[in-house]
């Protein structure tokens, strides 16, 4: 091996201090760096729907009102929104059911997920008195349907 002159001995310091200087700023830079990414997943296509309970006392009679007492069930996991919007009445056999009106309660209730029996107000259930003979709804049975969006 040759023995290292003046002049290399500079060279071989500088080039060292060079490599430590890099391999400095590298280090740096690997602490200092910044990013950004990003990611994506579907999101539900659909939704349960939610379940609305309605309930009234029996035994109305031609001009009579019972109250109506609406709940419901969310069976999704997150919150929903519920607006009950209209009320239909049917009648079984020959009980005219457009002698019956139902009513629902206004406004919009936001239903926790999973949840159950939730109250959401009270309606009107009136049996018009007619001058005709409303004897074919002794004993029918009256079912309020209720909707929701």
């Amino acid at each position: 091996m040759r023995p290292m002159t003046k002049k290399n001995k500079i060279a071989a310091v500088a080039a060292s201090a060079a490599l430590v200087a890099v391999g400095g700023s590298a280090a740096y830079a690997y602490w200092s760096t910044t990013g950004s990414g990003s990611g994506q997943a579907k999101a539900a296509t659909t939704t349960n729907a939610v379940v609305i309970h309605v309930a009234f006392d029996e035994n109305i009679t031609p001009g009579s009102s019972k109250t109506i007492s609406y709940t419901a069930d969310n069976p999704n996991s997150g919150s929903t929104p519920v607006t009950l919007t209209g009320a239909v009445v049917t009648a079984s056999g020959s009980c005219d059911a457009s002698w019956f009106a139902a009513s629902v309660p206004t406004g919009t209730k936001t239903l926790a997920g999973n949840a159950t029996n939730v109250d959401m107000g009270t309606g009107t259930l009136t049996f018009s008195d007619s001058t005709l003979n409303q004897d074919a709804c002794k004993g029918a049975t009256i079912t309020v349907t209720a909707s929701s969006n």
